[in-house]
């Protein structure tokens, strides 16, 4: 398959409508454009530098979930949900009620992404991956009746009131899998093309066969993720280019639909490329700023609680990973009793550590918001 010559597919009809059938992907690709070659250089030496850096990071797991939650809030924001990342870590009941569906599906897209990571250690990137993880992502919110963890059997389309005046509507149900076997096949296959390339196609591909009645966008986008730590080219899921396909959300749908209508493929992998080069640079500088604060805040935990430091660096730990917490929360944590996790907190925030977001008396939750402000960016 030649990528500058790129040919989409076509459209069929059926009841009055025209859907997509695009070209199966699983063959040898090849180009002869230096502009790809360079920017792919670029990009894959920025990903060895974050995949490098986080090698050299002590107690690297302690950020992980922090990525995941940042990742889960962006995600889930593309497709219109409003949950904010310090509201994404608070219980449920402390979420105002109209916006407690916006943050049940984000805890679920945090709770399916962990649960596809860990499925990696004993499962290819397949189509079982694939829906194990979307039944996660509509457990208990508003696509719940949308199939979850299975391929449609009806027709969806995207944009437009009906699918009389659809933007885009995607290959019919019937031809799905045909059409996700050849993805599969695709993403495990040792054809010999760099695996940047590869996962920006696989990206598109997904995108476009849109295989769910609900929760494509976000499967797509976590797909890239999945397959860089399946290859090995990320030895932790650190790289989300979902804050990149936010920022420049015009051009993310209008690249992807460039693809479908004229062939525009190298366009699409040139914005692909460029995404993973200044996502990487941007997770690095994350990490260098979360070590720096670890390092400082560890320095005032060792000043200011003499006899109780050990106790304040175990709940500080606890908090890198949660940077959100409840008196009751600290007492399990550090096995404390309920005066000295009250103590404790009330010392974290006297140095500024943790603040208090409830405004009550009672059941106080409090949250870490210099850390917070690090992957606000």
């Amino acid at each position: 398959m030649d990528i500058e010559n790129f040919t989409p597919g076509h459209y069929e009809e059926n009841c009055g409508y025209k859907y997509f059938v695009p070209q199966k992907i699983n063959t040898v690709w090849q180009w002869n454009l230096p502009e790809i070659n360079q920017l792919l250089e670029k990009a894959a030496i920025k990903l060895g530098e974050l995949n490098s850096f986080s090698k050299l990071v002590p107690n690297i797991d302690l950020f992980i979930q922090m990525h995941v939650t940042k990742e889960a809030v962006i995600s889930s924001r593309i497709e219109g949900t409003r949950t904010q990342i310090d509201e994404a870590l608070m219980p449920e009941e402390e979420i105002n009620e109209e916006r407690r569906n916006d943050w049940k599906e984000v805890n679920n897209y945090i709770s399916a992404i962990n649960e596809a990571i860990a499925q990696l250690e004993r499962l290819p990137i397949s189509s079982r991956l694939i829906r194990n993880t979307h039944s996660m992502l509509l457990q208990d919110v508003r696509g719940q009746y949308k199939m979850p963890g299975e391929y449609r059997t009806s027709q969806n389309w995207i944009g437009g009131a009906s699918i009389a005046d659809a933007r885009y509507i995607p290959p019919h149900h019937s031809l799905l899998n045909d059409l996700m076997g050849d993805l599969e096949n695709f993403i495990n296959s040792e054809t010999q093309i760099p695996d940047l390339i590869k996962v920006a196609i696989i990206h598109y591909q997904f995108e476009t066969i849109h295989p769910f009645l609900d929760g494509n966008g976000r499967i797509g986008r976590l797909l890239i993720t999945l397959y860089l730590v399946s290859k090995g080219i990320l030895d932790k899921p650190l790289l989300y280019l979902s804050a990149f396909f936010e920022k420049n959300k015009s051009l993310y749908y209008q690249n992807l639909a460039e693809v479908k209508e004229n062939g525009a493929m190298v366009q699409w992998i040139k914005f692909f490329l460029v995404g993973v080069q200044q996502t990487s640079c941007e997770a690095v500088d994350t990490l260098s700023q979360v070590i720096k604060f670890k390092e400082e805040t560890e320095n005032q935990i060792r000043t200011h609680f003499g006899r109780r430091a050990s106790n304040a660096v175990i709940l500080f730990h606890n908090l890198l990973k949660r940077p959100a917490t409840s008196i009751e929360q600290v007492m399990e944590k550090c096995e404390l009793s309920y005066k000295s996790a009250n103590d404790l907190v009330k010392d974290f925030v006297k140095i500024n550590i943790l603040e208090e977001t409830t405004g009550q008396s009672r059941n106080r939750f409090f949250r870490m918001k210099p850390y917070l402000e690090i992957f606000r960016g």
